[in-house]
């Protein structure tokens, strides 16, 4: 994989799929994941003649491993490294749950001169946790559990998120699939032990209603209605609030990881808003 290194000596390592004059779209991963679980959509995308790039996350994947940095300004300010190295312009930006974060501190951050469209998918935004103001989000105690998980066996803790809620395995009659929980795992096993810890703050504690009102590109909003790990009412509809234009799609009964458990769906929804 090709790299760049950020102001603060970061080594930030990305895919770039498919014609390098296509237009251009850039996959943002989630917790505690790496590039590859973007794979079927980025596949997908290239063979449609884009040009996808997908990159680790500083601490995540193939990515340096930093003792700081890891919150929401750090990785909008490598997003846009890296947009600025690759010199880019006109680049639909995608992000699956802390990536949906990502991007959305990136408009916050740097404005959408060299943005085309934005989509945020079982995104995080605006903000996971309850607060006073934001009632409809889930309590602090749920994340002091996953750190605490974390600390305590932190293998143990992907292989039960992933075989659990991440894609609704848990679920009366559901089928669940090894391929999808081994690989869950094993990128989570590749990010660093510290910096996927640090995530757990960063994703859940950011408040991105102020970068959110800044979104003024075409927009697609995609959440599961089933998501149990970012639910729908304090993400994808709360979004859909703060960005009136934006288009959001339902998936009625869809788990958090639709990436994979809808990858068709999705792809064709991606791709559609992608020509529209």
């Amino acid at each position: 994989m090709p790299s760049i290194l950020t102001r603060d000596n970061v080594e930030i390592h990305y895919k770039d799929w498919g014609p390098k004059d296509g237009p251009v779209v850039i996959l943002s991963h989630g917790w505690p994941l790496n590039a590859d679980s973007w794979d079927r959509q980025a596949m997908f995308l290239a063979d449609a003649g884009y040009r996808v790039i997908a990159h680790d996350r500083r601490g995540h994947g193939r990515s340096s491993q930093p003792w700081d940095g890891n919150d929401m300004d750090h990785y909008a300010d490598d997003l846009a490294q890296l947009i600025q190295a690759l010199d880019l312009h006109e680049v639909s930006l995608f992000g699956f749950s802390t990536g949906g974060g990502e991007i959305t501190r990136y408009v916050g951050r740097h404005g959408t001169g060299r943005v085309a469209k934005l989509g945020l998918i079982s995104a995080v935004p605006p903000l996971m946790l309850k607060t006073d103001a934001n009632p409809g989000g889930l309590p602090i105690e749920v994340f002091d559990g996953i750190r605490a998980g974390s600390l305590a066996d932190r293998s143990k803790l992907y292989q039960d998120i992933a075989s659990g809620p991440f894609f609704g395995f848990n679920r009366p009659g559901a089928t669940p699939s090894q391929g999808m929980i081994d690989a869950f795992w094993f990128q989570g096993m590749t990010g660093g032990h510290k910096n996927t810890f640090d995530s757990i703050k960063a994703f859940s504690e950011t408040d991105f209603t102020e970068d959110l009102k800044k979104f003024d590109r075409p927009t697609l909003i995609v959440h599961g209605d089933d998501d149990q790990i970012v639910p729908i009412d304090a993400a994808g509809r709360a979004s859909k609030r703060l960005v009136p234009h934006a288009e959001l799609k339902v998936y009625e009964g869809g788990p958090h990881g639709i990436t994979d458990t809808h990858a068709d769906r999705l792809n064709h929804d991606m791709l559609a808003f992608l020509q529209s």
